[in-house]
């Protein structure tokens, strides 16, 4: 599918895009490359730290659990334990601006009541706290899920199958055998609100036909690949419509295990979209008034405030969509 390079941007595209929420974490790069910085910060008896296991984090009724670093890298010792300096707050939260923040990983998650941890304390992934928890916290499970799940991937040199060592903070990983340098990979993906020539949206949903889950159209962008190109390419490849033009709105990272939508809206002449039946089973165009009054009635959902994709929605409708109310 080619790709027509417009001479102005469709009127149904605007020059507006996404906030950017301000950085809650100032992760210190280059302060991290210091050899022996974690071992000093948790003999410092400064520093907090948040507990990540098998993809899912020590949380409370509050939030983000942090424990005193001292105390719990002492605590987990017969663990197994691994460290990873995430940073230093940036914004007044349940921690004081400044507080050095570190993330210790687990193979397997301990008790409860044990290690230091809360007896209240539970091991939850993201999406099941997401909504209680406030913007460093956010941000930090964030982080700590994305360079833990990097860590728990990438442990052996690509090169030549040797273990490697962890260096600047847990930030790199080394190869003692051939001294390569391996650092976290995040995988680039495109999410995208496809408006047709009368201003409907068009949202598709995978699964069984007849599910009522309906969401922006997204895929992962290929080796050599452009952003733009792999808008035009998986829009046309997951309901056979052809993109005219397309702009950037903003991105959010999705470590789970390692993406990073990055969010387009794009216009094209089609009005009819066929569903590849693989990744897109269903489609619909909505108008605005269609796609309120289906939610409020529970005829579709769409999908929740944790993801772009609703970021996405709601900068096409212009506003606030309402959520059926349980």
């Amino acid at each position: 599918m080619s790709y027509t390079e417009p001479s102005a941007l469709a009127n149904h595209l605007t020059d507006t895009v996404l906030p950017v929420p301000p950085a809650v974490v100032d992760r210190g790069s280059a302060v991290r490359m210091k050899p022996g910085m974690v071992s000093e910060l948790i003999s410092s008896g400064t520093a907090k730290a948040v507990l990540i296991s098998q993809r899912k984090a020590v949380v409370t009724a509050g939030g983000l659990w942090f424990g005193e670093a001292a105390e719990l890298w002492e605590a987990l010792a017969a663990a197994g334990r691994e460290s990873v300096y995430l940073g230093r707050t940036l914004l007044p939260s349940s921690l004081a601006v400044g507080t050095p923040v570190l993330l210790f990983t687990l193979a397997e998650p301990v008790s409860p009541g044990t290690a230091t941890l809360p007896a209240d304390a539970e091991w939850a992934g993201f999406r099941e706290v997401a909504g209680r928890l406030d913007a460093t916290d956010t941000a930090l499970f964030i982080e700590a899920s994305a360079i833990s799940n990097w860590h728990a991937t990438h442990r052996h040199c690509p090169l030549c199958g040797s273990p490697t060592e962890v260096e600047s903070g847990g930030w790199v990983r080394r190869c003692p055998q051939d001294n390569s340098e391996h650092y976290p990979r995040t995988d680039p993906a495109i999410i995208v609100t496809v408006v047709g020539p009368d201003g409907r949206l068009l949202l598709g949903g995978g699964g069984p036909v007849d599910a009522k889950n309906y969401s922006t159209l997204a895929g992962f962008v290929e080796p050599g690949e452009s952003l733009e190109q792999a808008v035009v390419r998986e829009i046309g490849e997951e309901v056979g419509v052809r993109v005219t033009a397309c702009q950037y709105l903003g991105s959010q990272s999705w470590p789970f295990p390692a993406s990073l939508m990055l969010g387009f809206t794009a216009t094209t002449e089609d009005t009819v979209a066929k569903p590849d039946g693989v990744e897109v089973t269903r489609s619909r165009w909505f108008s605005r008034e269609e796609l309120q009054a289906a939610v409020l009635s529970g005829e579709i959902t769409i999908s929740t405030r944790l993801s772009i994709a609703r970021s996405l929605i709601e900068h096409w409708y212009g506003g606030f969509i309402e959520d059926l109310q349980p």
